[in-house]
């Protein structure tokens, strides 16, 4: 997992997979908060945008993942 922040535009993004992953779908997961997923439907990143702004709250989602992807996750943290 890598955590990146871009402070220009106020923009988060954390990683779950390799940096050079290319996103087949995106899905608005809260208001700013987009969950980026590859061919295989496998969670790769969350982008938060006004960062600051959504940060400064409570974020709250729900998202189905397989086990298997939920355990690499935690592994990987």
């Amino acid at each position: 997992m890598k955590i990146e922040y871009d402070p220009t535009r106020d923009l988060l993004y954390v990683w779950f997979a390799q940096e050079d992953t290319i996103a087949a779908r995106t899905e608005t997961v809260a208001p700013g908060v987009h969950a980026d997923f590859d061919a295989k439907r496998k969670l790769i990143g969350l982008e938060v945008l006004d960062a600051s702004e959504v940060l400064g709250r409570k974020v709250e989602f729900e998202m189905e993942l397989p086990v298997a992807q939920v355990e690499a996750v935690a592994r990987a943290a």
